[in-house]
């Protein structure tokens, strides 16, 4: 297995001087108490994993690392169950910009994607030698949901990464109340118009959405938003919906026999989606149960099963994604392939050799794979890019032992994020079209916090969805966690070197978090504050400060900020924020819960 270069330059910036002597590690803090009941639940990012647990009660408000309170929690504060990749029935919900998951099959928090309170801050995992979280001269302090991990100091030479391995109905169905901001709706305060207060500059808010699906104790994920063509789309507890993107009227509306559970991340380029919905109702319901829908005509396709799993995992939720036309499904015990045009399957997981348990889709197909360790006491995972049509593999990168894949922040080029839970550590790396190690990104001082929320998942694994990442041909960007009110910034890093090259400041005291590429430039969502509105911005590929494409208004702050575990969709001029959960404590309170807001030009 292959170690770091020994010609690479120690730390990436900001390291410690090697010829100080080290600082003994500190242990990692006890699991918070669980926290008391609050007086009110407000709510906001989208990204996963665990065992069921009773429903928490919410905290008391916190506010998060970029300008607004945090909603729903797991319930231990802000450190999420031990298994769950996707937080839903549960409350388990992360926020948006930097509450993470746990891995779920090593029973702890993976990645630094806690929230910061105010005057808080903290050191970078990645601080030490580039790319294996491991201090040269101190300990790195990681902060992970809610508790505090260390990185252990010392030059260990863990390399995380190892040498390659060739081996319905569709009839529009009103289910939201629709403010077209025109001085009839509930404006910030229940009575006034979403565009009453706003100023030159700022974008209108097109419509604004409340819940008006009667739903379960506990609430009900929300999947999407997605825009395609002039249709925006969300799915929720038994329902598929697609709305006007001019103006928040329904267009379609398809229902599934039982809760929705599981969709890819993105649809296919024609806008063709696959649902998954539990197989019955209770406790005992398995995630199998596939739905094909045209987005954007809401025409229902083909159904499918996922075949029952066997064996010890045979308990295992599927995660879906999508690449080509395939769409894949995949758990702890299993993998498929399905064609998406008719449903037929394509592929199973081998017999032998290493085995699926994850899928990550877009341009390429990417599986995450369990491989024979020859240790029942060692695992053994890698990274292979997988021919959608038979599921074999063109290559496959083996990480060193006991280090898992954690998430993959870009399927091309492949940037991935890992994790080695025994000694708290977190890498992210990224691999040439051959499957060779190209770089270790060299992260510094910095405290990083990707945000990779989403619906709940049991035992299972979702590989994307993260936001506060982003990838083009030759850079990596992420961003920064800093303490409330103060601006965070976004690096770009050189992916064939892993070393930054420059970084770029969020405006004022506001943070700003990566969603994607828009053509050349970084698309951002830049956070509202309480007396400050949102925005969508985008940075050059050469870096500089953010350039706002849609300034959001001030006076209704607190409503763009009040969207639980918020997810977004920015297309056609348009950028829409959706609810991520919606719950509530009584049937009132329920159908009064902001959904889905759209703001345009």
């Amino acid at each position: 297995m292959s170690q770091p270069p020994s010609n690479q330059a120690p730390g990436g910036f900001g390291a410690p001087d090697p010829n100080l002597p080290p600082v003994p590690p500190m242990p990692p803090q006890a699991p918070p108490v669980p926290p008391q009941a609050p007086q009110a639940q407000p709510g906001p990012y989208g990204y996963p994993q665990q065992a069921p647990q009773t429903p928490p009660v919410p905290p008391q408000q916190q506010p998060g690392p970029y300008g607004y309170p945090q909603q729903q929690p797991g319930p231990y504060g802000q450190q999420p169950g031990p298994y769950g990749q996707q937080p839903g029935p549960y409350g388990q919900q992360p926020g948006p910009y930097g509450q993470q998951q746990p891995n779920p099959y090593g029973g702890y928090p993976t990645a630094p994607m806690q929230q910061t309170p105010p005057g808080g801050g903290g050191k970078n995992p990645f601080k030490g030698k580039p790319g294996v979280i491991v201090a040269a001269a101190a300990a790195a302090l990681l902060v992970v949901g809610g508790v505090s991990w260390f990185a252990l100091s010392g030059d260990d030479g863990d390399d995380p990464v190892a040498k390659p391995s060739n081996s319905a109905s569709t009839a529009p169905k009103p289910t939201d109340s629709v403010d077209q901001g025109d001085g009839s709706g509930d404006g910030q305060n229940g009575e006034e118009s979403l565009n009453a207060g706003r100023k030159d500059g700022e974008a209108k808010i097109s419509w604004l959405l409340k819940n008006n699906v009667d739903l379960p104790r506990n609430g009900a994920d929300v999947f999407g938003p997605w825009i395609v063509g002039d249709t925006v789309v969300k799915a929720m507890y038994k329902g598929i919906d697609g709305y006007s993107l001019a103006d928040g009227s329904a267009k379609w509306h398809l229902d599934v026999p039982f809760e929705l559970c599981a969709a890819p991340p993105e649809p296919s380029a024609n806008g063709t989606m696959v649902f998954a919905y539990n197989d019955s109702a209770g406790d005992s319901a398995k995630c199998t149960q596939m739905q094909q829908v045209d987005l954007k005509t809401g025409k229902a396709g083909w159904k499918k099963a996922v075949p029952k799993a066997t064996g010890l995992f045979a308990f295992s939720d599927n995660t879906l994604a999508i690449s080509g036309d395939t769409v894949t499904a995949a758990g702890s015990s299993s993998a498929y392939g399905f064609s998406l045009t008719d449903g037929r399957q394509l592929f199973t997981s081998p017999t032998s050799g290493c085995k699926p348990f994850a899928y990550a889709g877009g341009s390429k197909l990417i599986a995450a794979s369990k491989c024979p360790s020859g240790d029942v006491n060692k695992q053994s995972q890698a990274v292979s890019e997988v021919d959608p049509a038979t599921g074999k593999p063109k290559w496959t990168f083996k990480l060193q032992t006991d280090w898992e894949v954690d998430r993959v922040y870009s399927v091309d080029p492949l940037v991935v994020s890992a994790t080695q839970r025994e000694q708290k550590k977190w890498a992210v790396f990224s691999l040439k079209a051959n499957g060779t190690e190209r770089s270790q990104i060299q992260g510094g001082k910095d405290k990083f916090a990707p945000s990779c929320g989403g619906a709940f998942v049991v035992f299972g694994k979702n590989l994307q969805g993260c936001t506060g990442v982003a990838a083009d041909a030759n850079t990596f960007y992420m961003a920064t966690e800093t303490a409330y009110g103060t601006p965070n910034e976004v690096i770009a890093f050189d992916l064939n070197t892993g070393k930054p090259k420059w970084r770029s400041k969020a405006p004022g005291e506001q943070q700003m978090t990566p969603l994607r590429m828009e053509g050349s430039d970084v698309l951002l969502y830049v956070e509202p504050r309480y007396d400050t509105g949102g925005a969508v911005a985008t940075i050059a590929p050469t870096g500089g400060a953010p350039k706002v494409l849609l300034q959001f208004q001030a006076a209704v702050s607190t409503v763009e900020s009040s969207f639980y575990n918020a997810g977004y969709a920015y297309g056609n001029g348009s950028f829409v924020i959706a609810a991520g959960r919606v719950s509530a404590s009584n049937d009132k309170e329920e159908k009064e819960t902001k959904t889905m807001m759209a703001y345009g030009k």
